[in-house]
């Protein structure tokens, strides 16, 4: 088979939207198979397409395992998110516009795995990230409106801040945009503080997160599915990609990152405590577990020579964390949908009990190769802060299945779509059936099934569960001075848009002289009308004249 297939996993979306635009309707339950030609290439991958018709140095393809495993989850998640879109949105009087942001931001999330070269990430990074501000706005309303502008507003932010830093880095490279050419150029402290930044905006990690509680709640449930499941993955995607994997500088800076990932796995698991809705708990539980991927990074920092391990681990989480947020978020979307039967409990609570780190699952696997990796380094007296981490996982996806549970009860009494209840049925269950099915996954997941490990991975979940049945029993809340604390982040938001709105200078107004003007005017007519025909011709004749002697 030829390499020109790596061209249809960007474009096949695109493809799709000129369906959507000819078909309307009858295209809207298609639209999933869209993410067919990834999947293929994952199974059947083909040699890396050079398109140097496009620009220098650009290729296309996944010929390692972070590639692979990264597109392979990713376009599974859009797959799975795509089928529930199409039932919950059929009756939504604004489908069209979302499925065109939905595919817009599928080509860009594609492209920009695929890509060797900073210049292809940049354009689909950019793509993916414009455009799920149509994803997030698209209910409408207050609440949406304001995340949206929040988000645009970051967004665009970090865009600036990813494009000055490509800039420098290629400009350290001779012109040269391809990433295996910036993996031994050393680094510099503007170029990665832009970098942290253009790219931790996606990521939403602390302290760049602050969109995030806002957007998950105001998104449709398959857009935040796959807005915390793979978009949040691109930013630590092209970190990984575009530093250097040997360098002083990042070693230097890999304690200050560690700290940094540690409070940022726990300070916002214990904000999202204080959330009132399911999905926003949830979106701070996509905060929290980005930090553990800050944690990865800050150790691929200090120990360069244990990067394929740490790389395997990457992987590891990020396809864990991908497919089990995406079922949680989808979950939220079929219980406002319809009430579940206690089947369906028990298998929406696998995907939680994944993330919180439940033996024998996908997310216990990674907890074990995480402590492993981190035991190999020179950070183990960091270690029992891991394990507090751990204990605000817990109790932070306690509370979201427990707002699960409640906003069940206001539910419609109604059978569940099949078309919502199988793709999220099938992320769910493999939390539990990818372990035993990818052997990268079930050896961790094995070699932590001794006493010891067993017994690290339960008790942060059974002091969780003590924790809430005392607070369910005693019946606490969140004090509301504490749920209503003031946000500064959308005050300045507020502020930057009234600033936009009436800027602070004067308006100039011009009150021209009319009277003065028509004189003027007349007497301008008066000189073309004498000789306008003969000066044009002129003018006309010299210029032919110039330009044959030229």
């Amino acid at each position: 088979m030829s390499a020109w297939l790596w061209l249809l996993v960007p474009l096949a979306p695109l493809l799709a939207g000129l369906g959507l635009l000819t078909l309307r309707d009858r295209a809207i339950g298609w639209l999933w198979l869209a993410c067919v030609p990834a999947l293929a290439m994952v199974i059947w991958p083909m040699p890396a397409l050079d398109l140097p018709m496009l620009w220098e140095g650009v290729r296309w393809g996944a010929d390692d395992l972070l590639n692979r495993a990264w597109l392979g989850f990713t376009a599974l998640l859009w797959g799975c998110a795509g089928v529930f879109a199409s039932s919950s949105q059929r009756d939504d009087p604004k489908r069209m516009r979302f499925w065109t942001f939905w595919l817009l931001a599928l080509s860009g999330n594609l492209l920009l795995i695929i890509a060797t070269d900073a210049l292809s990430f940049y354009l689909g990074f950019s793509a993916m990230s414009l455009s799920a501000y149509g994803l997030i706005v698209h209910q409408g309303g207050p609440g949406p409106r304001r995340a949206g502008r929040l988000y645009l507003q970051l967004a665009i932010c970090g865009e600036m801040a990813l494009l000055a830093a490509l800039m420098l880095r290629s400009h350290a490279a001779d012109g040269d945009f391809s990433f295996v050419a910036w993996q031994t150029l050393p680094m510099d402290g503007l170029t990665l503080l832009l970098l942290l930044i253009g790219l931790g905006l996606k990521a939403g990690f602390w302290p760049l997160h602050v969109w995030l509680p806002l957007a998950h709640p105001a998104a449709p449930a398959p857009a935040s599915a796959v807005l915390s499941g793979a978009m949040l993955k691109a930013g630590f995607l092209g970190l990984w990609r575009c530093l250097p994997e040997q360098d002083s500088l990042l070693s230097g800076w890999a304690d200050v990152l560690l700290a940094v990932g540690i409070f940022g796995a726990i300070y916002p698991a214990l904000l999202g405590l204080c959330a009132g809705k399911a999905k926003a708990v949830l979106a701070y539980s996509s905060v929290s577990q980005m930090g553990y991927l800050l944690m990865l990074l800050a150790l691929a920092w200090h120990h360069p020579q244990q990067r394929q391990a740490l790389t395997v681990v990457l992987v590891l989480y990020g396809v864990h964390h991908g497919l089990a947020k995406g079922a949680l978020f989808l979950a939220a979307g079929l219980i406002h949908a319809g009430r579940l039967p206690r089947s369906g409990w028990l298998l929406l609570a696998v995907p939680a009990l994944a993330i919180i780190g439940l033996p024998l699952t996908s997310g216990g696997a990674v907890k074990t190769a995480l402590k492993d990796a981190w035991h190999a380094g020179a950070f183990e007296a960091w270690l029992p802060w891991l394990t507090v981490s751990s204990l605000t996982t817990a109790l932070l996806l306690t509370r979201a299945l427990w707002l699960l549970h409640r906003d069940a009860t206001d539910a419609p009494s109604s059978r569940p779509p099949v078309l919502q209840v199988l793709p999220w049925a099938l992320l769910s269950s493999l939390s539990l059936l990818l372990p035993w099915a990818w052997p990268a996954l079930r050896a961790p997941m094995l070699h932590g099934l001794y006493p010891g490990g067993v017994w690290a991975a339960l008790w942060p979940l059974l002091v969780a569960l003590g924790i809430a049945g005392v607070a369910i029993t005693r019946g606490w809340a969140v004090p509301a001075w504490l749920a209503s604390m003031p946000d500064p982040v959308l005050w300045s938001s507020l502020k930057l848009k009234r600033l936009v709105q009436r800027p602070p200078l004067a308006v100039p107004v011009f009150h021209p002289d009319r009277s003065r003007w028509r004189r003027r005017e007349r007497r301008w007519n008066r000189f073309w009308n004498r000789g306008a025909l003969a000066l044009s011709t002129g003018l006309l004749a010299a210029l032919l004249w110039l330009g044959w002697l030229w």
